[in-house]
């Protein structure tokens, strides 16, 4: 396939969906994919990827699902079951256009679900490890709560305008995300079946003040889980420990790349 661009759009299925990829090529070097959180985007992440990319030399993959940042607005209201539809469907193709060899899945909030739907659901040999902060595998109370307060402030307050910066249509990411997890026939959403499943190690990075989720969804990873299950607590973070202690959370992540990828001291920050 054509080397792909530093950025860009790849077409998936009816969407065109933004990306930037950081560091070497996926021919070059393993690469990690990032899954953003329901809220979030290609750009959200900051200089983030940049920092995981020059800490561990692998490519770093980044990308904004349909109805976030620049790519293609979604119909609403969402599928319930969108998460799955994202790993199942879209997903597979995405790191096929890429020309993904080896590397890991790195998720946050929905996009660690997604990491850990597909990496249960689909045996793909070239996925060597699954990181996810703050992933949600069931519908906890509190997180409703977080939810429907979120919902408030971005109706009753300066929410809309910070997240716009972020999204060419600030309505269909908001909505598409919080209709779906408000939506009383999301209570039962549970996708903790796809744990058993996987066959790669994971490593869970929870903020130990999330207020989205509890360590009861650690829990269910280490009941379901076959596979090694490494855990970090980010003391004083919230939901977005790579924002709210950025430091100790690449720490945690390149460690877990380094382990996993086998990638030597002497690769690391090497440019594309």
């Amino acid at each position: 396939m054509t080397a792909i661009a530093a950025t860009g759009f790849l077409r998936i299925g009816a969407s065109d969906l933004e990306y930037r990829m950081i560091g070497p090529a996926p021919d070059d070097a393993p690469t990690i994919v990032m899954l953003h959180e329901g809220l979030g985007s290609a750009g959200l992440w900051g200089n983030f990827p940049d920092r995981l990319q020059a800490l561990t030399g692998a490519g770093v993959f980044v990308y904004s699902r349909a109805g976030y940042g620049a790519s293609t607005a979604v119909t609403l209201p969402r599928r319930l079951d969108y998460m799955q539809v994202e790993a199942l469907e879209i997903l597979p193709d995405l790191l096929d256009k890429i020309g993904f060899r080896r590397g890991l899945l790195l998720g946050h909030s929905d996009g660690a679900s997604i990491a850990a739907i597909y990496a249960g659901g689909i045996q793909d040999h070239r996925v060597r490890g699954v990181a996810m902060i703050a992933p949600h595998f069931v519908v906890e109370d509190m997180g409703v709560t977080a939810i429907a307060e979120t919902k408030e402030a971005y109706e009753g307050g300066d929410l809309r305008s910070k997240l716009a910066r972020w999204h060419g249509d600030v309505d269909n990411a908001f909505y598409g995300w919080s209709g779906a997890w408000l939506d009383p026939g999301f209570r039962g959403w549970d996708i903790s079946e796809y744990l058993a499943y996987i066959r790669v190690p994971v490593a869970i990075l929870q903020g130990a003040e999330d207020q989205y989720g509890t360590m009861r969804q650690i829990e269910i990873a280490r009941e379901e889980c076959y596979c090694p299950v490494d855990v970090t607590m980010i003391p004083g973070a919230g939901h977005s420990p790579h924002r709210e202690a950025p430091e100790a959370t690449l720490n945690a992540i390149s460690e877990f790349a380094g382990r996993i990828l086998h990638i030597h001291e002497g690769s690391r920050g090497r440019a594309a």
